[in-house]
């Protein structure tokens, strides 16, 4: 008996298995991590350098008849707190805003949502470089955007304007968490999960976990949360200093990814109106060491500019990637099946999902755990 319900099961965990991984096999993939436990890096300009977090105020642009004007009062503020960033304290090197400080956070549904996007670049952007001119400083900051090639699509993407003022780097959100207070539904934007295969088709393998090699450090930037995969994956790539934007956020899984993955880690959170219910859950926005301590934190939902040095040269000399038990959890990580397939959300425009709810549903169709 126990031979016929093996050999039933099987097949059926063999043709899941190669469903999944049928398109990753096929794919020519770049050398990503280097067997020897090194990584890639830009030489050092200087060995100390100055990671600033702005933790500020954002309106939302439902607060406004149009957009626009809610977009021009945010950059304002954003124009006042690089300023208070880079004339107070120490130099900056990086500056990191929160996850939507020209948007704000919304839940309006997706036709209204596309109105509260960015173009990148675009004007936003451009005010941005000039003030990272200026300062002489790294300059990041999340935010939903649009894009011509992603019609209907609302990105969740974290932009690193460089010293010159160019765009550096934009960072697409890995992927949603799912699941998560279920009531409210689940998050709709674009990530780089939900459209897999068309965003690696379009920007190339490497940007799957992509660093930015810096004259200041290998860095990276994510929105992701409570997903320590992922981190691990920019561990391997080379990261050294992470950077995360939210709102709403874990202090314990920051503390614990840095400490984890040998990294240093700066979190940004929004804050919010102190009559707001959630005023309770704003700021702290912190930033950490390798061992997970605690270098500087606004500790609360006010708004505030904090800073710490990070000797980047220290750190990095003999430094190496971690050493993960991979090949010892093959058998169980190779036989894990998530629950969403990739590429949900990769569909056409009039059939994506307009509300939180919508993709609860979404999700529910796409399942494999509850559609077995």
């Amino acid at each position: 008996m126990k031979f016929a319900l093996r050999s039933l099961i099987l097949p059926v965990v063999l043709g899941s298995l190669l469903a999944a991984c049928t398109e990753n096999e096929t794919r020519q993939w770049p050398p990503l991590v280097d067997a020897g436990g090194a990584y890639e890096a830009a030489p050092l300009e200087k060995d100390v350098v100055v990671v600033k977090v702005v933790q500020n105020l954002v309106r939302n642009m439902e607060d406004f008849a149009d957009p626009q004007a809610g977009l021009a009062e945010n950059l304002r503020r954003m124009e006042h707190w690089i300023e208070v960033a880079c004339s107070e304290g120490g130099k900056p090197d990086f500056i990191l805003f929160n996850e939507f400080p020209l948007t704000g956070y919304s839940r309006a549904p997706r036709d209204e949502k596309l109105d509260y996007t960015i173009r990148i670049p675009g004007p936003e952007t451009d005010r941005l470089g000039e003030l990272a001119r200026s300062c002489d400083s790294y300059i990041i900051f999340g935010s939903y955007a649009r894009d011509d090639e992603w019609p209907g699509h609302i990105l969740s993407i974290n932009t690193v304007i460089d010293r010159q003022g160019e765009i550096a780097a934009e960072y697409w959100k890995s992927r949603n968490i799912k699941r998560f207070g279920a009531e409210a539904g689940d998050i709709p934007t674009t990530t780089v999960e939900s459209v897999y295969d068309r965003y690696l088709d379009r920007y190339g393998e490497e940007q799957l976990i992509p660093v930015l090699r810096t004259e200041f450090g290998n860095i990276a930037v994510s929105t992701v949360q409570l997903d320590p995969f992922v981190f691990a994956a920019f561990a391997m790539r080379g990261v050294e200093i992470m950077f995360r934007t939210a709102t709403l956020f874990s202090e314990i899984d920051v503390k614990a990814i840095a400490r984890y993955n040998n990294m240093y880690s700066a979190m940004c959170n929004i804050i919010f109106p102190d009559d707001s219910p959630a005023a309770s859950q704003g700021g702290n926005s912190l930033i950490v060491g390798p061992d997970g301590a605690v270098l500087a934190q606004a500790s609360g939902n006010y708004e505030a500019v904090i800073e710490a040095e990070i000797p980047i040269a220290e750190f990095r000399a003999g430094r190496g990637i971690q050493r993960y038990p991979l090949e010892m959890l093959q058998p169980v990580f190779s036989q894990y099946r998530g629950e969403i397939p990739l590429n949900h959300l990769d569909l056409p425009p009039e059939q994506l999902p307009q509300t939180r709810l919508d993709m609860t549903a979404l999700l529910d169709r796409a399942s494999r755990w509850l559609n077995r």
